[in-house]
């Protein structure tokens, strides 16, 4: 761990600390690395979900019952 690292205390269910410290073992890493890569993946995952938000901030919205109208009318449901 470097400097600038910050400590934190996560609280884990027993099962999934169980599997961390078992994966960690067989890829030879630590368990606070595991654990950075999925926040980090789970933050990316957020940001692109953002950005798609964005870019579709201009389409028009349609009700869930409008929806249900318009599939019934398509012949769809």
């Amino acid at each position: 761990m470097n400097e600038a690292s910050k400590r934190s205390t996560v609280y884990f269910d027993p099962e999934i600390h169980q599997a961390l410290r078992l994966k960690a073992a067989s890829v030879d890493r630590s368990v606070s690395e595991l654990v950075n890569e999925a926040v980090r993946h789970a933050l990316h995952d957020d940001q692109e979900d953002l950005a798609a938000f964005d870019e579709r901030a201009a389409e028009s919205t349609m009700s869930y019952e409008t929806l249900l109208k318009d599939l019934k009318v398509h012949g769809k449901l």
